[in-house]
């Protein structure tokens, strides 16, 4: 599922051709605490306005929250002094929503984004709650502070595969796509 293309990587025609359903929200721009917050409370109008996704409303704020401080915790920021990038995107598509965010790594990231989303992936329930309450119980956290439980976390509220993809910016920075589906 990794897209390296060696063309240059074209972040708004990125943005458009994600949007493939219903567009619920969409934002591009700084991640900062403050922006996080706000971009919860706007999903969070879009479930008060539209009763329709009450029932996937819980696992839905769960995988934005997760999401979101992903992108805020792990990103890259491109230049110095300047706050990392993110987009985020809550689509609505044939009964079901998906999120999608994006933002930019380095490219040493890759093998161990890979590796850990592709064993989530192939885990059972009953092995990503084991694998949960083992690092739980291990002590076994990044320096980021949370040894990959965000992800295990949306893969057990989900029950769904989660999709990757990277585009190459240069030669040293990716932009870093994950999408997950809610039903």
């Amino acid at each position: 599922m990794i897209s390296l293309e060696n063309t240059y990587f074209d972040l708004k025609n990125w943005f458009e051709k994600s949007k493939d359903g219903q567009v619920l929200y969409s934002y591009q721009g700084d991640i900062t605490p403050e922006i996080i917050t706000q971009l919860i409370e706007k999903t969070e109008n879009v479930f008060d306005n539209n009763v329709n996704f009450n029932l996937m409303r819980k696992v839905t704020f769960h995988v934005v929250i997760e999401s979101l401080q992903n992108l805020f915790h792990h990103g890259l920021s491109i230049e110095d002094g300047k706050p990392k990038y993110g987009a985020y995107l809550l689509l609505f598509i044939e009964n079901a929503i998906k999120v999608i965010t994006g933002n930019f790594i380095s490219i040493e990231k890759i093998q161990m984004i890979t590796d850990r989303i592709n064993q989530i992936n192939s885990m059972s329930k009953d092995e990503l709650k084991a694998l949960y309450k083992l690092i739980l119980n291990n002590d076994d956290f990044s320096e980021k502070g949370g040894g990959g439980l965000g992800m295990i976390d949306i893969a057990r509220k989900t029950g769904t595969k989660m999709e990757y993809e990277f585009f190459q910016v240069d030669e040293k920075v990716l932009f870093y796509v994950l999408k997950i589906n809610i039903i």
